[in-house]
């Protein structure tokens, strides 16, 4: 069976991996010309998806994942701050925690290793369809095509291929802009390192202001123990920030924005809605080269809106059907799911066409579930930051955050600062 994956990123590389191993003819192809041309925040992987992952590569593969890895069971409890940087709350123990947080770059780069020659850069697809024999085709930008016995897009937010298949988009703004960056924790005054810890952490205010804080040290909090084995890009302690606000006329021009144009513009936003200076020191030392706009999009919850067409030999996953805001951390590691599972479906073809299309159709029938979950688990912190943007939601965040802090500092009995 020959497949044509459309599409370089974790998902159609993970998937293009996973052909190889099990000796399928694939080819994935990409309009990137460098796989490590990549942003975006790093990728947390829980056990799902590193189980996922085993089945899908050599098991040296994971090592050097693991290796260039940042465990979270070796990181603080998560925390909740409001616009004063007052501790709201914490998040579960994450002691006995399998998940691991890796640069985007890293697990792309090992990934791209895994598929070696079957990945085809510099291959931007212009559309796909079907041939004179009705075999699936991809179209390419230079007016050349290739024919394969299945056709999977894995191009992300702007899917050519699931665009094709649904006859239409298959997302839509969710309406948060996001902003993010990068910042080195020794840039950090020593108090805010404090308050921010060895951690992950979320703050949000009213009116629509919310400010993601991760923390990636994939050296000193490796998930596994072999400096030999590392390849990750980030070499020390580091917090890897996300800055969210509602998409409107006043936040749209701030996407055309760069480096320290963009992060002054920031501050300013975060100001203008009362947050304290020291709460806003992660973004000001950021690294202007790294800060970057982005916006949201986000797929139905409902998976019965989910891959809205009949099953055949063309089909997509990942972002192309279940496009994920970043704000549950799980969006990358299903896409890998969703790779794991069409390589096991099709391991189980015996036969022609039609059990190509019945594998299919098991194939995107579990990938409707787990694209409904994370969906899910992703839009009810979007729906929080655009709830606060409401009248009765900045009413509620300025006068209830005040009273939340004060019952966490009791209960931790000591003073937060202000």
């Amino acid at each position: 069976m020959r497949v044509a994956v459309v599409g370089g990123g974790i998902g159609g590389l993970a998937l293009g991996a996973g052909l190889r191993r099990r000796g399928y003819e694939v080819a994935v192809f990409d309009r990137d010309t460098d796989v490590t041309a990549t942003g975006g925040y790093h990728i947390t992987l829980d056990q799902r998806a590193q189980s996922a992952l085993e089945r899908l590569v050599d098991p040296a593969v994971l090592r050097r994942l693991r290796a260039s890895g940042s465990a979270l069971r070796l990181r603080d409890r998560d925390a909740f701050w409001d616009r004063r940087g007052r501790l709201l709350g914490h998040g579960p123990d994450l002691s006995g925690s399998a998940s691991i947080d890796v640069d985007r770059i890293t697990l792309r780069s090992l990934l791209a290793e895994a598929v070696g020659e079957d990945l085809h850069l510099g291959r931007p697809v212009s559309g796909v369809g079907l041939d004179e024999r009705g075999k699936p085709r991809v179209e390419f930008t230079d007016g050349t095509s290739v024919t394969a016995d299945l056709v999977v897009g894995a191009d992300g937010t702007h899917s050519v291929v699931a665009r094709h298949l649904a006859k239409g988009a298959t997302n839509r703004p969710a309406g948060i802009i996001g902003f993010s960056g990068r910042t080195h924790r020794a840039d950090l005054g020593a108090a805010e390192q404090q308050r921010l810890g060895t951690r992950s952490t979320m703050g949000i205010g009213p009116r629509g202001a919310a400010l993601y804080v991760g923390f990636l040290d994939p050296v000193g909090n490796a998930a596994l123990d072999a400096p030999e084995l590392r390849m990750s890009v980030t070499t020390g302690p580091t917090y890897i920030w996300g800055a969210m606000f509602p998409e409107s006329a006043e936040t749209e021009p701030l996407r055309d924005l760069r480096g320290a144009q963009l992060r002054n513009a920031l501050l300013d936003r975060f100001r203008e809605r009362g947050w304290a200076g020291h709460t806003l020191e992660v973004v000001a030392r950021a690294d202007p080269s790294s800060v970057a706009a982005f916006r949201f999009n986000a797929a139905s919850t409902r998976a019965a809106d989910l891959a809205p067409w009949r099953a055949g030999h063309i089909t997509a996953l990942g972002d192309a059907v279940h496009a994920t805001p970043p704000t549950a951390g799980m969006g990358a590691g299903a896409a890998i799911q969703d790779a794991a599972d069409l390589v096991e479906h099709l391991d189980t073809v015996v036969g022609g066409d039609a059990a190509i299309i019945d594998a299919i159709a098991l194939f995107e029938a579990r990938m409707r579930r787990r694209g409904s979950e994370v969906l899910t688990a992703a839009m009810r912190t979007v729906r929080l930051i655009l709830f606060t943007d409401t009248a009765l939601g900045a009413a509620v965040t300025t006068v209830a955050t005040p009273v939340v802090a004060a019952i966490a500092r009791r209960r931790a009995g000591r003073p937060s600062r202000q």
